[in-house]
Protein backbone atom coordinates (compact mmCIF):
# COMPACT_ATOMS: atom_id res chain seq x y z
CA UNK A 1 0.00 0.00 0.00
CA UNK A 2 1.22 3.51 -0.78
CA UNK A 3 2.05 5.68 2.18
CA UNK A 4 -0.08 8.76 2.46
CA UNK A 5 2.93 11.08 2.21
CA UNK A 6 3.55 9.85 -1.31
CA UNK A 7 0.21 11.11 -2.57
CA UNK A 8 -0.50 14.63 -3.73
CA UNK A 9 -4.07 14.84 -2.42
CA UNK A 10 -4.48 14.17 1.31
CA UNK A 11 -8.10 14.36 2.53
CA UNK A 12 -8.63 15.02 6.17
CA UNK A 13 -10.66 13.57 9.01
CA UNK A 14 -11.05 10.10 7.54
CA UNK A 15 -8.85 8.66 10.24
CA UNK A 16 -10.80 10.69 12.72
CA UNK A 17 -13.99 9.20 11.28
CA UNK A 18 -12.60 5.72 11.89
CA UNK A 19 -11.83 6.55 15.50
CA UNK A 20 -15.30 7.96 16.08
CA UNK A 21 -17.17 5.07 14.49
CA UNK A 22 -15.07 2.38 16.16
CA UNK A 23 -17.21 2.68 19.28
CA UNK A 24 -20.80 1.78 18.40
CA UNK A 25 -23.26 3.99 20.18
CA UNK A 26 -20.72 6.73 20.94
CA UNK A 27 -21.90 10.29 20.27
CA UNK A 28 -20.20 12.54 17.75
CA UNK A 29 -17.61 14.90 19.25
CA UNK A 30 -19.02 18.29 20.08
CA UNK A 31 -16.37 20.04 17.97
CA UNK A 32 -18.13 18.89 14.81
CA UNK A 33 -21.51 20.58 14.32
CA UNK A 34 -24.47 18.30 14.02
CA UNK A 35 -28.19 18.65 13.67
CA UNK A 36 -28.89 15.18 15.10
CA UNK A 37 -31.20 14.80 18.08
CA UNK A 38 -29.27 14.38 21.32
CA UNK A 39 -28.77 10.85 22.47
CA UNK A 40 -29.64 9.18 19.17
CA UNK A 41 -27.68 5.93 18.87
CA UNK A 42 -24.73 6.11 16.48
CA UNK A 43 -25.94 3.05 14.58
CA UNK A 44 -29.33 4.64 13.86
CA UNK A 45 -27.65 7.88 12.84
CA UNK A 46 -25.38 6.04 10.44
CA UNK A 47 -28.35 4.29 8.85
CA UNK A 48 -30.12 7.61 8.35
CA UNK A 49 -27.03 9.20 6.82
CA UNK A 50 -26.57 6.23 4.49
CA UNK A 51 -30.22 6.44 3.42
CA UNK A 52 -29.99 10.17 2.62
CA UNK A 53 -26.83 10.00 0.52
CA UNK A 54 -28.30 6.97 -1.21
CA UNK A 55 -31.07 9.20 -2.57
CA UNK A 56 -28.46 11.26 -4.41
CA UNK A 57 -26.76 8.17 -5.80
CA UNK A 58 -30.17 6.83 -6.77
CA UNK A 59 -30.98 9.98 -8.76
CA UNK A 60 -27.66 9.86 -10.58
CA UNK A 61 -28.07 6.16 -11.38
CA UNK A 62 -31.61 6.65 -12.69
CA UNK A 63 -30.42 9.28 -15.13
CA UNK A 64 -27.70 7.00 -16.47
CA UNK A 65 -30.34 4.61 -17.80
CA UNK A 66 -33.62 6.50 -18.07
CA UNK A 67 -32.61 8.28 -21.29
CA UNK A 68 -31.85 5.01 -23.09
CA UNK A 69 -35.54 4.25 -23.65
CA UNK A 70 -36.21 7.80 -24.87
CA UNK A 71 -33.59 8.05 -27.63
CA UNK A 72 -36.02 7.33 -30.52
CA UNK A 73 -38.55 9.85 -29.10
CA UNK A 74 -35.88 12.54 -28.65
CA UNK A 75 -34.61 11.82 -32.16
CA UNK A 76 -38.11 12.36 -33.61
CA UNK A 77 -39.23 15.40 -31.63
CA UNK A 78 -35.98 17.37 -31.74
CA UNK A 79 -35.09 16.25 -35.30
CA UNK A 80 -31.66 14.88 -34.31
CA UNK A 81 -29.84 11.92 -35.89
CA UNK A 82 -29.10 8.94 -33.63
CA UNK A 83 -25.37 9.67 -33.45
CA UNK A 84 -26.16 13.16 -32.10
CA UNK A 85 -29.16 12.28 -29.92
CA UNK A 86 -26.91 9.58 -28.46
CA UNK A 87 -24.91 12.43 -26.96
CA UNK A 88 -27.62 12.69 -24.30
CA UNK A 89 -25.96 9.55 -22.90
CA UNK A 90 -22.31 10.28 -23.64
CA UNK A 91 -22.35 13.98 -22.64
CA UNK A 92 -23.79 12.91 -19.27
CA UNK A 93 -20.85 10.56 -18.87
CA UNK A 94 -18.44 13.36 -19.90
CA UNK A 95 -19.81 15.66 -17.21
CA UNK A 96 -19.37 12.90 -14.63
CA UNK A 97 -15.78 12.30 -15.77
CA UNK A 98 -14.98 15.94 -15.08
CA UNK A 99 -16.97 16.23 -11.86
CA UNK A 100 -15.89 13.07 -10.04
CA UNK A 101 -12.18 13.77 -9.42
CA UNK A 102 -12.85 17.47 -8.93
CA UNK A 103 -15.65 16.82 -6.43
CA UNK A 104 -13.42 14.46 -4.49
CA UNK A 105 -10.83 17.18 -3.99
CA UNK A 106 -13.33 19.98 -3.37
CA UNK A 107 -15.24 17.90 -0.81
CA UNK A 108 -12.00 17.46 1.15
CA UNK A 109 -11.37 21.21 1.01
CA UNK A 110 -14.83 22.59 1.80
CA UNK A 111 -16.60 19.68 3.49
CA UNK A 112 -18.53 16.70 2.14
CA UNK A 113 -21.94 18.04 3.18
CA UNK A 114 -21.53 21.37 1.37
CA UNK A 115 -20.42 19.70 -1.86
CA UNK A 116 -23.23 17.15 -1.63
CA UNK A 117 -25.83 19.91 -1.25
CA UNK A 118 -24.44 21.99 -4.12
CA UNK A 119 -24.46 18.85 -6.26
CA UNK A 120 -28.11 18.24 -5.44
CA UNK A 121 -29.05 21.84 -6.29
CA UNK A 122 -27.21 21.79 -9.64
CA UNK A 123 -28.71 18.42 -10.55
CA UNK A 124 -32.26 19.55 -9.72
CA UNK A 125 -32.16 22.87 -11.60
CA UNK A 126 -30.52 21.39 -14.68
CA UNK A 127 -33.07 18.55 -14.73
CA UNK A 128 -35.79 21.17 -14.99
CA UNK A 129 -33.95 22.80 -17.89
CA UNK A 130 -33.59 19.44 -19.67
CA UNK A 131 -37.31 18.85 -19.38
CA UNK A 132 -38.04 22.22 -21.02
CA UNK A 133 -35.39 21.97 -23.77
CA UNK A 134 -36.61 23.39 -27.13
CA UNK A 135 -33.86 21.79 -29.26
CA UNK A 136 -31.05 19.23 -29.14
CA UNK A 137 -28.30 21.79 -28.48
CA UNK A 138 -30.09 23.23 -25.43
CA UNK A 139 -30.79 19.71 -24.17
CA UNK A 140 -27.15 18.65 -24.47
CA UNK A 141 -25.89 21.75 -22.63
CA UNK A 142 -28.40 21.25 -19.81
CA UNK A 143 -27.62 17.54 -19.72
CA UNK A 144 -23.91 18.30 -19.35
CA UNK A 145 -24.59 20.60 -16.38
CA UNK A 146 -26.86 17.94 -14.88
CA UNK A 147 -24.00 15.47 -15.12
CA UNK A 148 -21.69 17.81 -13.19
CA UNK A 149 -24.13 17.67 -10.29
CA UNK A 150 -24.69 13.93 -10.63
CA UNK A 151 -20.99 13.18 -10.92
CA UNK A 152 -20.24 14.98 -7.67
CA UNK A 153 -22.62 12.78 -5.68
CA UNK A 154 -20.41 9.69 -5.52
CA UNK A 155 -17.15 11.23 -4.16
CA UNK A 156 -18.94 13.37 -1.58
CA UNK A 157 -21.28 10.52 -0.57
CA UNK A 158 -18.33 8.13 -0.27
CA UNK A 159 -16.56 10.64 1.98
CA UNK A 160 -19.66 11.15 4.14
CA UNK A 161 -20.17 7.41 4.61
CA UNK A 162 -16.47 6.82 5.21
CA UNK A 163 -16.40 9.48 7.94
CA UNK A 164 -19.29 7.87 9.82
CA UNK A 165 -18.84 4.13 9.27
CA UNK A 166 -15.23 3.74 10.40
CA UNK A 167 -13.98 0.15 10.24
CA UNK A 168 -17.24 -0.87 8.52
CA UNK A 169 -16.72 1.49 5.60
CA UNK A 170 -15.62 -1.25 3.20
CA UNK A 171 -19.00 -2.92 3.59
CA UNK A 172 -20.89 0.37 3.46
CA UNK A 173 -19.09 1.47 0.28
CA UNK A 174 -19.62 -2.00 -1.15
CA UNK A 175 -23.36 -1.65 -0.50
CA UNK A 176 -23.38 1.39 -2.80
CA UNK A 177 -23.31 -1.30 -5.51
CA UNK A 178 -26.91 -2.17 -4.65
CA UNK A 179 -28.13 1.40 -5.11
CA UNK A 180 -27.23 1.66 -8.78
CA UNK A 181 -29.18 -1.47 -9.74
CA UNK A 182 -32.23 -0.01 -7.98
CA UNK A 183 -31.84 3.02 -10.19
CA UNK A 184 -31.37 0.60 -13.06
CA UNK A 185 -34.74 -0.97 -12.23
CA UNK A 186 -36.65 2.27 -11.85
CA UNK A 187 -34.97 4.31 -14.60
CA UNK A 188 -35.73 2.31 -17.75
CA UNK A 189 -39.26 1.41 -16.64
CA UNK A 190 -40.01 5.00 -15.69
CA UNK A 191 -38.56 6.18 -18.99
CA UNK A 192 -40.68 3.69 -20.91
CA UNK A 193 -43.82 4.79 -19.04
CA UNK A 194 -43.20 8.47 -19.73
CA UNK A 195 -42.38 7.88 -23.41
CA UNK A 196 -45.39 5.59 -23.89
CA UNK A 197 -48.02 7.59 -22.00
CA UNK A 198 -46.79 11.18 -21.89
CA UNK A 199 -43.51 12.63 -23.13
CA UNK A 200 -39.76 12.04 -22.90
CA UNK A 201 -39.60 15.36 -21.01
CA UNK A 202 -41.03 13.67 -17.94
CA UNK A 203 -37.85 11.62 -17.52
CA UNK A 204 -36.09 14.83 -16.45
CA UNK A 205 -38.94 16.63 -14.68
CA UNK A 206 -39.39 13.74 -12.24
CA UNK A 207 -36.01 14.62 -10.69
CA UNK A 208 -37.22 18.03 -9.49
CA UNK A 209 -39.38 17.01 -6.49
CA UNK A 210 -36.90 14.29 -5.49
CA UNK A 211 -34.03 16.79 -5.60
CA UNK A 212 -35.90 19.29 -3.42
CA UNK A 213 -36.59 16.57 -0.84
CA UNK A 214 -32.93 15.55 -0.88
CA UNK A 215 -31.80 19.11 -0.18
CA UNK A 216 -34.15 19.40 2.80
CA UNK A 217 -33.08 16.05 4.29
CA UNK A 218 -29.38 16.78 3.86
CA UNK A 219 -29.66 20.20 5.50
CA UNK A 220 -31.54 18.74 8.43
CA UNK A 221 -29.87 15.44 9.24
CA UNK A 222 -26.31 15.20 7.88
CA UNK A 223 -23.68 16.73 10.19
CA UNK A 224 -21.18 19.22 8.82
CA UNK A 225 -17.77 17.68 8.13
CA UNK A 226 -14.27 18.99 8.69
CA UNK A 227 -12.53 21.04 6.00
CA UNK A 228 -8.99 21.56 4.77
CA UNK A 229 -7.10 24.78 4.11
CA UNK A 230 -8.04 26.23 0.73
CA UNK A 231 -6.07 25.08 -2.32
CA UNK A 232 -6.10 26.22 -5.93
CA UNK A 233 -8.34 24.24 -8.27
CA UNK A 234 -6.42 22.92 -11.26
CA UNK A 235 -8.54 24.52 -13.98
CA UNK A 236 -5.97 23.82 -16.67
CA UNK A 237 -6.01 20.10 -15.91
CA UNK A 238 -9.81 20.07 -15.93
CA UNK A 239 -9.99 21.78 -19.33
CA UNK A 240 -7.33 19.50 -20.82
CA UNK A 241 -9.23 16.39 -19.73
CA UNK A 242 -12.58 17.74 -20.90
CA UNK A 243 -11.06 18.84 -24.20
CA UNK A 244 -9.47 15.51 -25.03
CA UNK A 245 -12.68 13.56 -24.32
CA UNK A 246 -14.85 16.06 -26.19
CA UNK A 247 -12.53 16.00 -29.23
CA UNK A 248 -12.65 12.22 -29.34
CA UNK A 249 -16.44 12.17 -28.98
CA UNK A 250 -16.89 14.75 -31.72
CA UNK A 251 -14.58 12.99 -34.15
CA UNK A 252 -16.26 9.60 -33.68
CA UNK A 253 -19.76 11.10 -33.89
CA UNK A 254 -18.88 13.09 -37.02
CA UNK A 255 -17.68 9.88 -38.63
CA UNK A 256 -21.16 8.48 -38.16
CA UNK A 257 -22.76 11.36 -40.08
CA UNK A 258 -23.81 10.12 -43.53
CA UNK A 259 -21.01 8.60 -45.59
CA UNK A 260 -18.06 10.45 -44.06
CA UNK A 261 -14.83 8.58 -45.02
CA UNK A 262 -12.22 7.46 -42.51
CA UNK A 263 -9.73 9.89 -44.03
CA UNK A 264 -12.02 12.88 -43.44
CA UNK A 265 -9.93 15.89 -42.31
CA UNK A 266 -12.48 16.70 -39.61
CA UNK A 267 -12.37 13.16 -38.18
CA UNK A 268 -8.59 12.87 -38.33
CA UNK A 269 -8.15 16.39 -36.97
CA UNK A 270 -10.41 15.68 -34.00
CA UNK A 271 -8.53 12.48 -33.15
CA UNK A 272 -5.18 14.26 -33.52
CA UNK A 273 -6.41 17.00 -31.18
CA UNK A 274 -7.54 14.37 -28.65
CA UNK A 275 -4.14 12.65 -28.78
CA UNK A 276 -2.28 15.95 -28.33
CA UNK A 277 -4.50 16.96 -25.40
CA UNK A 278 -3.98 13.54 -23.79
CA UNK A 279 -0.20 13.99 -23.95
CA UNK A 280 -0.49 17.49 -22.50
CA UNK A 281 -2.78 16.22 -19.73
CA UNK A 282 -0.35 13.50 -18.65
CA UNK A 283 2.57 15.92 -18.74
CA UNK A 284 0.57 18.48 -16.76
CA UNK A 285 -0.33 15.88 -14.10
CA UNK A 286 3.35 15.02 -13.74
CA UNK A 287 4.76 18.55 -13.32
CA UNK A 288 1.94 20.60 -11.76
CA UNK A 289 2.29 20.93 -7.94
CA UNK A 290 -1.38 20.13 -7.18
CA UNK A 291 -2.89 18.58 -10.32
CA UNK A 292 -6.54 17.85 -11.00
CA UNK A 293 -5.61 14.14 -11.23
CA UNK A 294 -2.32 13.39 -9.39
CA UNK A 295 0.17 11.59 -11.61
CA UNK A 296 0.84 9.01 -8.92
CA UNK A 297 -2.85 8.06 -8.92
CA UNK A 298 -2.60 7.55 -12.69
CA UNK A 299 0.45 5.30 -12.73
CA UNK A 300 1.45 4.54 -9.16
CA UNK A 301 1.80 0.98 -7.89
CA UNK A 302 -1.57 -0.71 -8.26
CA UNK A 303 -3.32 2.37 -9.63
CA UNK A 304 -2.19 1.86 -13.22
CA UNK A 305 -3.78 -1.58 -13.56
CA UNK A 306 -6.96 -0.56 -11.69
CA UNK A 307 -7.39 2.51 -13.92
CA UNK A 308 -7.08 0.33 -17.02
CA UNK A 309 -9.53 -2.22 -15.63
CA UNK A 310 -12.01 0.52 -14.73
CA UNK A 311 -11.78 2.04 -18.22
CA UNK A 312 -12.36 -1.28 -19.99
CA UNK A 313 -15.10 -2.22 -17.53
CA UNK A 314 -16.83 1.09 -18.20
CA UNK A 315 -16.77 0.40 -21.95
CA UNK A 316 -17.97 -3.20 -21.73
CA UNK A 317 -20.50 -2.88 -18.88
CA UNK A 318 -21.70 0.72 -18.58
CA UNK A 319 -21.55 1.49 -22.29
CA UNK A 320 -23.37 -1.75 -23.11
CA UNK A 321 -26.13 -1.07 -20.58
CA UNK A 322 -26.99 2.32 -22.05
CA UNK A 323 -27.60 0.75 -25.47
CA UNK A 324 -29.68 -2.32 -24.55
CA UNK A 325 -33.13 -0.68 -25.13
CA UNK A 326 -31.99 0.70 -28.49
CA UNK A 327 -30.69 -2.74 -29.45
CA UNK A 328 -33.98 -4.43 -28.51
CA UNK A 329 -35.91 -1.89 -30.56
CA UNK A 330 -33.64 -1.94 -33.63
CA UNK A 331 -33.13 -5.71 -33.89
CA UNK A 332 -36.42 -7.12 -32.64
CA UNK A 333 -38.90 -4.22 -32.66
CA UNK A 334 -39.48 -4.37 -28.89
CA UNK A 335 -41.55 -1.44 -27.55
CA UNK A 336 -40.05 1.37 -25.46
CA UNK A 337 -41.67 0.17 -22.23
CA UNK A 338 -40.71 -3.49 -22.76
CA UNK A 339 -37.15 -2.63 -23.79
CA UNK A 340 -36.75 -0.56 -20.65
CA UNK A 341 -37.61 -3.54 -18.47
CA UNK A 342 -34.62 -5.40 -19.94
CA UNK A 343 -32.38 -3.14 -17.88
CA UNK A 344 -34.63 -4.01 -14.96
CA UNK A 345 -33.70 -7.66 -15.48
CA UNK A 346 -30.03 -6.67 -15.45
CA UNK A 347 -30.51 -4.71 -12.22
CA UNK A 348 -32.36 -7.59 -10.53
CA UNK A 349 -29.47 -9.90 -11.35
CA UNK A 350 -27.04 -7.39 -9.91
CA UNK A 351 -29.01 -6.92 -6.69
CA UNK A 352 -29.30 -10.68 -6.24
CA UNK A 353 -25.58 -11.07 -5.58
CA UNK A 354 -24.11 -7.61 -4.91
CA UNK A 355 -24.95 -7.51 -1.21
CA UNK A 356 -23.59 -11.01 -0.57
CA UNK A 357 -20.47 -10.28 -2.61
CA UNK A 358 -19.83 -7.10 -0.61
CA UNK A 359 -20.25 -8.89 2.74
CA UNK A 360 -17.97 -11.74 1.65
CA UNK A 361 -15.07 -9.54 0.51
CA UNK A 362 -13.05 -10.06 3.68
CA UNK A 363 -12.93 -13.79 2.98
CA UNK A 364 -12.78 -13.86 -0.81
CA UNK A 365 -10.39 -10.97 -1.35
CA UNK A 366 -10.66 -8.91 -4.52
CA UNK A 367 -9.29 -11.06 -7.33
CA UNK A 368 -11.62 -14.06 -7.38
CA UNK A 369 -14.87 -12.03 -7.40
CA UNK A 370 -13.49 -9.91 -10.25
CA UNK A 371 -12.51 -12.95 -12.32
CA UNK A 372 -15.87 -14.64 -11.74
CA UNK A 373 -17.83 -11.45 -12.37
CA UNK A 374 -16.06 -10.52 -15.61
CA UNK A 375 -16.52 -14.06 -16.94
CA UNK A 376 -20.25 -14.14 -16.16
CA UNK A 377 -20.69 -10.66 -17.63
CA UNK A 378 -18.99 -11.75 -20.88
CA UNK A 379 -21.30 -14.77 -21.03
CA UNK A 380 -24.36 -12.54 -20.70
CA UNK A 381 -23.14 -10.31 -23.54
CA UNK A 382 -22.62 -13.37 -25.71
CA UNK A 383 -26.18 -14.54 -25.03
CA UNK A 384 -27.63 -11.16 -26.00
CA UNK A 385 -25.60 -11.00 -29.23
CA UNK A 386 -26.77 -14.42 -30.47
CA UNK A 387 -30.03 -14.87 -32.35
CA UNK A 388 -32.92 -15.56 -30.00
CA UNK A 389 -33.91 -19.28 -30.00
CA UNK A 390 -37.07 -18.41 -28.02
CA UNK A 391 -39.16 -15.25 -27.96
CA UNK A 392 -36.82 -12.23 -28.36
CA UNK A 393 -37.92 -10.54 -25.16
CA UNK A 394 -37.38 -13.65 -23.02
CA UNK A 395 -33.97 -14.29 -24.58
CA UNK A 396 -32.81 -10.70 -24.08
CA UNK A 397 -34.12 -10.68 -20.51
CA UNK A 398 -32.10 -13.83 -19.71
CA UNK A 399 -28.95 -12.30 -21.19
CA UNK A 400 -29.50 -9.02 -19.34
CA UNK A 401 -30.03 -10.84 -16.02
CA UNK A 402 -26.81 -12.83 -16.51
CA UNK A 403 -24.86 -9.60 -17.14
CA UNK A 404 -26.35 -8.24 -13.92
CA UNK A 405 -25.09 -11.25 -11.98
CA UNK A 406 -21.60 -10.62 -13.36
CA UNK A 407 -21.70 -6.96 -12.38
CA UNK A 408 -22.96 -7.78 -8.89
CA UNK A 409 -20.08 -10.20 -8.35
CA UNK A 410 -17.31 -7.93 -9.62
CA UNK A 411 -18.19 -4.34 -8.73
CA UNK A 412 -17.90 -4.49 -4.89
CA UNK A 413 -14.41 -5.98 -5.22
CA UNK A 414 -13.35 -3.53 -7.94
CA UNK A 415 -14.63 -0.58 -5.89
CA UNK A 416 -12.73 -1.55 -2.76
CA UNK A 417 -9.53 -2.62 -4.55
CA UNK A 418 -8.86 0.99 -5.51
CA UNK A 419 -9.71 2.34 -2.05
CA UNK A 420 -7.43 -0.21 -0.40
CA UNK A 421 -4.40 1.34 -2.14
CA UNK A 422 -4.72 4.58 -0.16
CA UNK A 423 -7.48 4.42 2.47
CA UNK A 424 -6.83 8.02 3.54
CA UNK A 425 -7.86 9.32 0.09
CA UNK A 426 -11.30 7.77 -0.23
CA UNK A 427 -13.06 10.67 -1.96
CA UNK A 428 -10.27 11.36 -4.46
CA UNK A 429 -9.92 7.70 -5.44
CA UNK A 430 -13.69 7.24 -5.77
CA UNK A 431 -13.72 10.17 -8.17
CA UNK A 432 -10.80 8.81 -10.16
CA UNK A 433 -12.43 5.39 -10.43
CA UNK A 434 -15.64 6.92 -11.73
CA UNK A 435 -13.69 9.06 -14.19
CA UNK A 436 -12.11 6.05 -15.88
CA UNK A 437 -15.35 4.06 -15.93
CA UNK A 438 -17.30 6.90 -17.47
CA UNK A 439 -14.53 7.52 -20.01
CA UNK A 440 -14.88 3.91 -21.10
CA UNK A 441 -18.66 4.30 -21.35
CA UNK A 442 -18.27 7.44 -23.47
CA UNK A 443 -15.97 5.61 -25.87
CA UNK A 444 -18.34 2.66 -26.17
CA UNK A 445 -21.49 4.75 -26.72
CA UNK A 446 -19.80 7.09 -29.22
CA UNK A 447 -18.36 4.25 -31.29
CA UNK A 448 -21.56 2.20 -31.21
CA UNK A 449 -23.88 5.05 -32.21
CA UNK A 450 -21.50 6.01 -35.02
CA UNK A 451 -21.55 2.40 -36.29
CA UNK A 452 -25.37 2.31 -36.05
CA UNK A 453 -25.75 5.61 -37.92
CA UNK A 454 -23.68 4.28 -40.86
CA UNK A 455 -25.29 0.84 -40.99
CA UNK A 456 -28.26 -0.43 -42.97
CA UNK A 457 -28.74 -3.16 -40.31
CA UNK A 458 -28.26 -1.35 -36.96
CA UNK A 459 -29.51 -4.24 -34.82
CA UNK A 460 -27.08 -6.75 -36.34
CA UNK A 461 -24.17 -4.30 -36.13
CA UNK A 462 -24.89 -3.66 -32.48
CA UNK A 463 -24.87 -7.42 -31.83
CA UNK A 464 -21.35 -7.46 -33.27
CA UNK A 465 -20.41 -4.66 -30.87
CA UNK A 466 -21.66 -6.75 -27.94
CA UNK A 467 -19.34 -9.56 -29.06
CA UNK A 468 -16.43 -7.11 -29.01
CA UNK A 469 -17.39 -6.06 -25.47
CA UNK A 470 -17.43 -9.72 -24.38
CA UNK A 471 -13.96 -10.24 -25.88
CA UNK A 472 -12.67 -7.19 -23.99
CA UNK A 473 -13.88 -8.66 -20.69
CA UNK A 474 -12.16 -11.99 -21.39
CA UNK A 475 -8.92 -10.19 -22.26
CA UNK A 476 -9.14 -8.34 -18.93
CA UNK A 477 -8.85 -11.53 -16.89
CA UNK A 478 -5.01 -11.70 -16.92
CA UNK A 479 -4.92 -8.11 -15.63
CA UNK A 480 -6.73 -9.18 -12.45
CA UNK A 481 -3.58 -11.03 -11.35
CA UNK A 482 -1.93 -7.62 -11.00
CA UNK A 483 -4.66 -6.22 -8.73
CA UNK A 484 -3.36 -5.72 -5.15
CA UNK A 485 -4.98 -8.45 -3.04
CA UNK A 486 -6.37 -8.03 0.46
CA UNK A 487 -8.20 -10.25 2.98
CA UNK A 488 -9.72 -9.32 6.30
CA UNK A 489 -10.81 -5.91 7.59
CA UNK A 490 -9.18 -2.61 6.72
Amino acid sequence: MLASKQITLVPVSVAGGIARASQPGAPEPSSEPSSEPAGEPAKDRRKLIFAIVSIGLFMASVDQTIVATALPAIERELHAAINWSGWTISIYALGQVIAMPMAGKISDMYGRKKVFMVSAAVFTISSLCCGLAPNIVFLLVARFIQALGGGAFMPSATGIVSDHFGDQRDRAVGMFTSIFPIGGIVGPVLGGIFVSYWSWRGIFLVNVPIGLALLALTARFIPASATRPSQRIDLRGIFLLAGLIFAGMFGITYLGSGSVPLYSPVFLGALAAAAALAALFVRHSRVYPAPFVPYRLLRGRGFGVMNLINYLYGAAALGFAALVPLYASDRYGVSALASGTLLTARAVGMIAVAGMAAMALRRTGYRWPMVAGFTVLALGLLVMALSAPVTPYAWLAIGAAVTGLGMGLSVPAANNASLQLAPDQVAAIAGLRGMFRQSGAITAVSVTTAVIARSARPGIEQAHVFLVFAAILVLMLPLVRLVPEHHGSW
